[in-house]
């Protein structure tokens, strides 16, 4: 039963950060709210390419935190602790 519930906690942190940065973006267009998608972004700028003559493997990551993302991620946990 432990598996399940974090499996289910996992799930809905990430769906409030991508739903929160959705609308996040869909914000930036209003003026009143443009501070919805205020925030940082961290990562890396440019992929870490390695090149093996015959394999070539890129690693990117590049991860934006938003006030609309950390909103979502509240109301995640605020769903999780009813279920």
């Amino acid at each position: 039963m432990r598996n399940r519930n974090f499996w289910i906690l996992l799930l809905l942190l990430l769906s409030g950060i991508v739903l929160g940065g959705f609308l996040g973006s869909l914000a930036e267009g209003i003026s009143w709210l443009r501070w919805l998608n205020f925030g940082q972004s961290f990562g890396l700028d440019s992929p870490l390419i390695l090149n093996f003559g015959v394999l070539v493997i890129t690693f990117g990551l590049s991860i934006k935190i938003t006030m609309a993302s950390i909103i979502g991620v509240a109301i995640a946990l605020i769903i999780y602790r009813f279920i």
